[in-house]
């Protein structure tokens, strides 16, 4: 099934035309991150070229912003581009930058309809002025909106993110801004480029590759994990309805034991 499948396994486990969460609002995650691994697999498997991988990956980003949003999911960040596959060969990267450029433009109404608020974290200075020009134009339109928060990772690395945060903290203790006995987690949560975002309850990765690939290392502390075999572009509604639901099944006990009521690390927003 793809993404534009009319039909969907919902959280009841009945079939229907949008998703429902297996137990209310309290059972799903506030902020959903993806890894959206497998595009060029699943090209190559089928005697295509890379790029077209890319290309058929828009139908699950509009998916999964879909869902989120029938939902109710606070906010749903997706790893679009990280600071290491600037490695990958030009005409790759000159594709994406097109595919990114024309989905903020040709994507803007859908947004809007849906209510999305389109934030963007990662590095600027690498991209096309083009692009900030439709990214920034989306962002400032959809800022009111009252639905979920769209995040895209662009450019983006964990560790350049944390050293981020570093740099920013020391500069305001040499200028006496801080005192180093007040840094504390909240004060490097608030340095990221997350800032008032909660902390990631489920992070998915498509493509079967077990590992977090340098995404959200500060935020994806207690996350949830759920892997699957599927690459990106056959992601469908009824897989992210079944991450969905293992996660509304899972006891998430954040260093405490089962059953005890623990304090939740998540962010305000």
């Amino acid at each position: 099934m793809n993404a534009e499948s009319p039909d969907s396994i919902s959280m009841h486990g009945k079939v229907d035309g949008a998703a429902e969460p297996a137990a209310g609002n309290d059972r799903l995650p506030d902020h959903v991150a993806i890894i959206m691994d497998g595009n060029g697999r699943w090209a190559q498997s089928r005697g295509l070229p890379r790029i077209e991988g890319h290309r058929r990956g828009v139908d699950s980003v509009r998916m999964v912003s879909e869902t989120c949003t029938e939902l109710g999911i606070e906010a749903v960040t997706l790893y679009c581009l990280s600071s290491e596959n600037w490695k990958r060969p030009k005409a790759e990267l000159d594709f994406l930058m097109q595919l990114l450029e024309r989905y903020l433009v040709e994507e803007r109404d859908l947004i809007m309809k849906q209510g999305l608020r389109l934030k963007v974290i990662g590095r600027r200075d690498r991209l096309p002025a083009s692009v900030l020009e439709e990214m920034d134009k989306t962002i400032e339109v959809s800022a009111d909106n009252p639905g979920t928060q769209l995040v895209l990772a662009i450019d983006y690395g964990g560790r350049d993110e944390i050293a981020m945060a570093a740099r920013s903290i020391c500069s305001d203790v040499q200028a006496g801004r801080l005192e180093m006995d007040s840094i504390d987690e909240e004060t490097i949560s608030r340095r990221l480029y997350t800032a008032g975002l909660p902390d990631v309850d489920l992070m998915i990765r498509t493509g079967g590759e077990m590992r977090v690939s340098n995404f959200l290392l500060w935020q994806l502390s207690y996350a949830e994990l759920w892997v699957t075999q599927t690459c990106w572009p056959d992601f469908s509604r009824e897989e992210f309805n079944a991450a969905l639901e293992s996660f509304a099944s899972r006891d998430r006990r954040f260093g405490g034991l089962s059953g005890q009521p623990v304090q939740s690390t998540f962010g305000e927003t």
